[in-house]
Protein backbone atom coordinates (compact mmCIF):
# COMPACT_ATOMS: atom_id res chain seq x y z
CA UNK A 1 0.00 0.00 0.00
CA UNK A 2 2.42 2.08 0.39
CA UNK A 3 4.57 1.76 -2.37
CA UNK A 4 1.40 1.93 -4.09
CA UNK A 5 0.60 5.33 -2.18
CA UNK A 6 4.36 6.48 -3.51
CA UNK A 7 3.74 5.68 -7.04
CA UNK A 8 0.41 7.75 -7.27
CA UNK A 9 2.22 10.70 -5.47
CA UNK A 10 5.00 10.50 -8.40
CA UNK A 11 3.21 9.27 -11.51
CA UNK A 12 -0.18 11.03 -10.88
CA UNK A 13 -1.15 13.90 -8.01
CA UNK A 14 -0.74 14.94 -4.37
CA UNK A 15 -1.40 16.85 -2.17
CA UNK A 16 0.89 20.44 -1.18
CA UNK A 17 1.35 23.01 1.51
CA UNK A 18 1.74 26.26 1.13
CA UNK A 19 4.45 27.38 3.25
CA UNK A 20 4.69 31.38 2.10
CA UNK A 21 3.34 34.38 0.86
CA UNK A 22 5.08 34.18 -2.64
CA UNK A 23 1.90 33.49 -4.60
CA UNK A 24 -0.51 36.24 -2.89
CA UNK A 25 -3.66 36.99 -3.50
CA UNK A 26 -3.73 33.95 -6.12
CA UNK A 27 -2.50 30.99 -3.06
CA UNK A 28 -2.20 32.04 0.65
CA UNK A 29 -0.14 30.00 3.35
CA UNK A 30 -2.04 27.53 4.41
CA UNK A 31 -3.81 26.36 1.53
CA UNK A 32 -4.05 22.90 0.91
CA UNK A 33 -3.92 22.28 -2.92
CA UNK A 34 -3.90 19.38 -5.95
CA UNK A 35 -0.33 18.92 -7.77
CA UNK A 36 -0.90 17.03 -11.19
CA UNK A 37 2.50 15.20 -11.99
CA UNK A 38 2.18 14.53 -15.72
CA UNK A 39 1.07 17.25 -17.64
CA UNK A 40 4.63 18.11 -18.45
CA UNK A 41 5.68 14.17 -18.37
CA UNK A 42 8.06 12.63 -15.58
CA UNK A 43 11.65 13.05 -14.86
CA UNK A 44 14.13 12.96 -11.93
CA UNK A 45 11.78 15.50 -10.19
CA UNK A 46 8.82 13.78 -9.96
CA UNK A 47 9.60 11.01 -7.76
CA UNK A 48 8.60 11.96 -4.25
CA UNK A 49 11.01 12.94 -1.55
CA UNK A 50 13.13 13.25 -4.57
CA UNK A 51 15.26 10.44 -4.03
CA UNK A 52 16.43 10.09 -7.84
CA UNK A 53 19.85 12.22 -8.66
CA UNK A 54 19.34 15.20 -10.72
CA UNK A 55 19.21 14.66 -15.07
CA UNK A 56 18.07 16.46 -17.58
CA UNK A 57 16.14 13.39 -18.66
CA UNK A 58 12.45 13.41 -19.36
CA UNK A 59 9.30 11.30 -20.25
CA UNK A 60 7.00 11.80 -22.51
CA UNK A 61 8.63 15.48 -21.55
CA UNK A 62 5.66 18.58 -22.42
CA UNK A 63 6.29 22.28 -22.37
CA UNK A 64 3.86 24.44 -19.77
CA UNK A 65 1.75 27.23 -20.93
CA UNK A 66 1.73 30.69 -19.98
CA UNK A 67 0.34 31.28 -17.01
CA UNK A 68 0.64 27.78 -15.17
CA UNK A 69 1.28 27.46 -12.07
CA UNK A 70 3.81 25.01 -11.46
CA UNK A 71 6.21 23.69 -8.73
CA UNK A 72 9.86 23.70 -9.72
CA UNK A 73 13.04 22.65 -7.73
CA UNK A 74 15.85 25.19 -6.98
CA UNK A 75 19.53 24.60 -8.30
CA UNK A 76 21.12 24.21 -5.29
CA UNK A 77 18.50 22.68 -2.63
CA UNK A 78 15.94 19.90 -3.19
CA UNK A 79 13.04 21.95 -2.33
CA UNK A 80 9.54 22.74 -3.72
CA UNK A 81 8.81 26.19 -5.13
CA UNK A 82 5.52 27.04 -6.90
CA UNK A 83 5.87 29.76 -9.29
CA UNK A 84 3.52 31.01 -12.82
CA UNK A 85 5.02 30.20 -15.87
CA UNK A 86 5.46 33.44 -17.59
CA UNK A 87 8.22 33.15 -20.28
CA UNK A 88 8.57 30.03 -22.76
CA UNK A 89 11.46 28.72 -24.43
CA UNK A 90 12.97 31.12 -27.15
CA UNK A 91 11.12 34.15 -25.50
CA UNK A 92 13.15 37.49 -24.58
CA UNK A 93 11.68 38.18 -21.18
CA UNK A 94 12.48 41.59 -19.09
CA UNK A 95 11.27 43.20 -16.01
CA UNK A 96 11.37 46.86 -16.74
CA UNK A 97 9.78 48.97 -12.79
CA UNK A 98 7.93 45.85 -11.96
CA UNK A 99 6.16 45.07 -15.71
CA UNK A 100 7.27 42.57 -17.76
CA UNK A 101 8.64 42.82 -21.01
CA UNK A 102 8.38 39.74 -23.52
CA UNK A 103 9.52 39.49 -26.46
CA UNK A 104 9.60 43.47 -26.36
CA UNK A 105 6.39 44.09 -25.67
CA UNK A 106 5.20 45.25 -22.13
CA UNK A 107 2.69 42.62 -20.64
CA UNK A 108 -0.64 44.94 -20.06
CA UNK A 109 -1.32 45.37 -16.32
CA UNK A 110 -4.47 46.62 -15.32
CA UNK A 111 -5.43 48.16 -11.98
CA UNK A 112 -8.30 46.20 -10.32
CA UNK A 113 -10.17 47.15 -6.78
CA UNK A 114 -7.83 46.17 -4.04
CA UNK A 115 -8.68 43.36 -1.70
CA UNK A 116 -8.87 42.85 2.18
CA UNK A 117 -7.54 39.77 3.75
CA UNK A 118 -8.26 39.11 7.48
CA UNK A 119 -5.11 38.86 9.38
CA UNK A 120 -4.46 35.45 11.06
CA UNK A 121 -1.55 34.10 12.26
CA UNK A 122 -0.83 32.46 8.91
CA UNK A 123 -1.22 36.09 7.15
CA UNK A 124 -0.11 38.69 9.88
CA UNK A 125 0.67 41.13 7.29
CA UNK A 126 3.85 42.52 9.03
CA UNK A 127 4.46 46.03 8.50
CA UNK A 128 7.98 45.29 6.99
CA UNK A 129 6.74 43.21 4.33
CA UNK A 130 3.32 45.39 4.15
CA UNK A 131 4.09 48.77 5.54
CA UNK A 132 0.96 50.39 5.75
CA UNK A 133 -1.68 48.34 4.19
CA UNK A 134 -2.69 46.74 7.81
CA UNK A 135 -5.97 48.55 9.08
CA UNK A 136 -8.78 47.54 11.40
CA UNK A 137 -12.20 47.27 10.44
CA UNK A 138 -15.35 49.08 12.34
CA UNK A 139 -15.82 45.78 14.15
CA UNK A 140 -12.36 45.47 15.47
CA UNK A 141 -10.85 43.16 12.97
CA UNK A 142 -7.85 43.23 11.38
CA UNK A 143 -7.77 43.08 7.75
CA UNK A 144 -4.94 43.87 5.53
CA UNK A 145 -5.69 45.60 2.01
CA UNK A 146 -4.03 44.69 -1.19
CA UNK A 147 -3.60 46.75 -4.06
CA UNK A 148 -3.98 44.25 -7.17
CA UNK A 149 -2.97 44.43 -10.73
CA UNK A 150 -4.54 42.38 -13.59
CA UNK A 151 -1.68 40.98 -15.89
CA UNK A 152 -2.47 39.24 -19.21
CA UNK A 153 -0.17 36.98 -21.21
CA UNK A 154 -0.18 36.81 -24.64
CA UNK A 155 -2.23 33.58 -24.72
CA UNK A 156 -4.87 35.52 -23.02
CA UNK A 157 -3.70 33.56 -19.77
CA UNK A 158 -5.04 36.26 -17.00
CA UNK A 159 -4.63 36.25 -13.14
CA UNK A 160 -4.37 38.84 -10.46
CA UNK A 161 -0.59 40.05 -8.92
CA UNK A 162 0.40 42.47 -6.09
CA UNK A 163 3.33 44.79 -6.54
CA UNK A 164 2.83 47.30 -3.58
CA UNK A 165 6.62 48.73 -3.62
CA UNK A 166 9.49 49.53 -5.03
CA UNK A 167 12.48 46.69 -4.90
CA UNK A 168 15.61 45.47 -6.44
CA UNK A 169 13.66 42.40 -7.85
CA UNK A 170 11.36 45.78 -10.29
CA UNK A 171 14.15 45.52 -12.67
CA UNK A 172 15.52 42.47 -14.30
CA UNK A 173 17.68 42.73 -17.48
CA UNK A 174 16.29 41.56 -20.84
CA UNK A 175 17.59 37.35 -21.45
CA UNK A 176 16.25 35.07 -23.91
CA UNK A 177 15.37 31.72 -22.38
CA UNK A 178 16.57 28.23 -23.78
CA UNK A 179 15.28 25.89 -25.37
CA UNK A 180 13.76 23.36 -23.10
CA UNK A 181 13.71 25.66 -20.36
CA UNK A 182 10.61 27.79 -18.65
CA UNK A 183 10.94 31.65 -16.22
CA UNK A 184 8.67 31.21 -13.39
CA UNK A 185 7.61 34.65 -11.05
CA UNK A 186 5.66 34.56 -8.23
CA UNK A 187 2.33 36.57 -8.07
CA UNK A 188 3.52 38.38 -5.10
CA UNK A 189 6.02 40.13 -7.03
CA UNK A 190 7.93 42.27 -3.73
CA UNK A 191 8.04 39.31 -1.67
CA UNK A 192 9.15 36.14 -4.49
CA UNK A 193 12.04 34.32 -4.50
CA UNK A 194 11.83 33.39 -8.22
CA UNK A 195 14.02 33.31 -11.70
CA UNK A 196 14.60 37.11 -11.30
CA UNK A 197 16.38 36.43 -8.09
CA UNK A 198 19.72 34.83 -7.43
CA UNK A 199 20.46 31.14 -6.31
CA UNK A 200 22.79 32.73 -3.23
CA UNK A 201 19.23 34.35 -1.98
CA UNK A 202 17.81 31.49 -2.20
CA UNK A 203 15.74 32.15 -6.01
CA UNK A 204 16.11 30.27 -9.13
CA UNK A 205 18.80 32.24 -10.69
CA UNK A 206 17.41 32.72 -14.08
CA UNK A 207 15.25 30.05 -16.23
CA UNK A 208 14.39 26.88 -15.17
CA UNK A 209 15.00 23.83 -16.47
CA UNK A 210 11.79 21.61 -17.77
CA UNK A 211 13.61 18.84 -16.02
CA UNK A 212 13.19 20.55 -12.69
CA UNK A 213 9.27 21.21 -13.16
CA UNK A 214 7.73 18.71 -11.11
CA UNK A 215 3.70 19.05 -11.74
CA UNK A 216 0.57 21.72 -12.22
CA UNK A 217 -1.46 22.86 -9.46
CA UNK A 218 -4.69 21.99 -10.47
CA UNK A 219 -7.05 23.09 -7.02
CA UNK A 220 -7.34 23.89 -3.65
CA UNK A 221 -8.69 21.45 -1.30
CA UNK A 222 -8.65 23.47 1.92
CA UNK A 223 -6.87 26.16 4.07
CA UNK A 224 -6.45 26.81 7.26
CA UNK A 225 -5.64 30.45 8.93
CA UNK A 226 -2.98 28.57 10.76
CA UNK A 227 -4.98 28.74 14.65
CA UNK A 228 -5.41 25.15 14.34
CA UNK A 229 -3.54 23.15 17.28
CA UNK A 230 -2.65 19.43 17.28
CA UNK A 231 -6.27 18.39 18.09
CA UNK A 232 -8.81 17.79 14.81
CA UNK A 233 -11.29 19.13 16.26
CA UNK A 234 -9.24 22.70 15.87
CA UNK A 235 -9.14 22.48 12.55
CA UNK A 236 -12.45 22.77 11.03
CA UNK A 237 -12.79 26.21 13.02
CA UNK A 238 -9.38 26.96 11.70
CA UNK A 239 -11.06 26.51 8.05
CA UNK A 240 -10.88 29.60 5.76
CA UNK A 241 -14.41 30.04 3.95
CA UNK A 242 -14.56 29.85 0.25
CA UNK A 243 -11.09 28.87 -0.44
CA UNK A 244 -11.82 24.63 -0.80
CA UNK A 245 -12.45 23.87 -4.61
CA UNK A 246 -10.85 26.70 -6.07
CA UNK A 247 -9.35 26.55 -9.21
CA UNK A 248 -6.09 27.08 -9.58
CA UNK A 249 -5.32 26.89 -14.03
CA UNK A 250 -5.33 30.66 -15.51
CA UNK A 251 -8.89 32.05 -16.90
CA UNK A 252 -8.35 32.83 -20.96
CA UNK A 253 -9.73 35.77 -22.50
CA UNK A 254 -8.64 37.51 -25.52
CA UNK A 255 -5.47 38.30 -25.98
CA UNK A 256 -5.12 42.43 -26.08
CA UNK A 257 -4.72 43.35 -29.66
CA UNK A 258 -5.93 39.72 -31.31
Amino acid sequence: MLLAVIAFHSFVAKPFYIPSGSMMPNLQIGDRLVVSKYPYGWSWVSASFHVLPRSSARLFGRTPEYGDIVIVVPPNIDEDYIKRVVALPGDRIAVVNGQIVLNGRKVPQVVEPPIELPVDPNQPCEPEEFPGLRFRAADGRMFCELPILRETLPNGATYRIIDHMRQPLDDYPETRVPEGYVFVMGDNRDHSADSRAPVEERGLGGPVPLSSVGGRAEFITASLDGSEGWNPLTWWKALRPGRAWTRLRPQIVTPPGA
